[in-house]
């Protein structure tokens, strides 16, 4: 198998979550933006809009991609209203969808750390190919960020989630991204 060459990308973090405030695992459940998240995602279109002037680079050099999630999707709308430019469509793609977390999302991180599932900075190497029950692992997450990125025919600028970006970020094919990241945003 040949190694994907990934294009020009820009990706960008979904803004806070209350869940994301309060340190609960949300993975694929569709919970929405906080206000805080709100201006996150406002901040990262004017940083986009900047770092693209700065390139000489016009939004419609890009293709636009989004996960599902109402979190990503509301990012996105808040990114390309401070884009302001002329803009293309915006493609939804289900491989972007945030890790599933299966039977522990909406627990808490501290509830689950002890005996269920290691919190991120206490994960070892062995946590990529964990599959919580109902579940996916970062592997399972991979495989299919990878299959978006090989189908990829230009640069683009994506709103997805902060595991997906690990899943790709953490393949043995040297990915390397400009990332956005929401200001002081945590966990998935």
């Amino acid at each position: 198998m040949s190694e994907l060459v990934w294009p020009e990308l820009y990706f960008i973090r979904h803004g806070e979550t209350n869940w994301n405030a309060e340190g609960r695992y949300q993975g694929s459940r569709d919970i929405p933006l906080n206000d805080r998240g709100r201006g996150q995602a406002a901040l990262n279109g004017e940083l986009l809009k900047t770092l693209l002037k700065r390139t000489n680079r016009s939004a419609v050099d890009f293709d636009w991609y989004v996960s599902p999630l109402s979190r990503t999707r509301e990012t996105m709308d808040n990114v390309r209203a401070k884009v302001g430019e002329p803009l293309p469509n915006v493609t939804i793609d289900r491989r972007l969808i945030e890790i599933s977390f299966g039977i522990y999302e909406g627990h808490l991180h501290t509830e689950l750390a002890a005996d269920a599932m290691a919190i991120a900075g206490e994960r070892e190497a062995s946590f990529w190919h964990f599959r919580p029950p109902e579940g996916e692992s970062y592997d399972d997450v991979a495989k299919r960020v990878l299959d978006f990125g090989s189908a990829l025919t230009g640069p683009a600028i994506i709103v997805s989630h902060g595991g997906s970006l690990k899943a790709s970020a953490n393949t043995p094919h040297g990915t390397i991204f400009e990332i956005v990241l929401p200001i002081d945003a945590g966990g998935t």
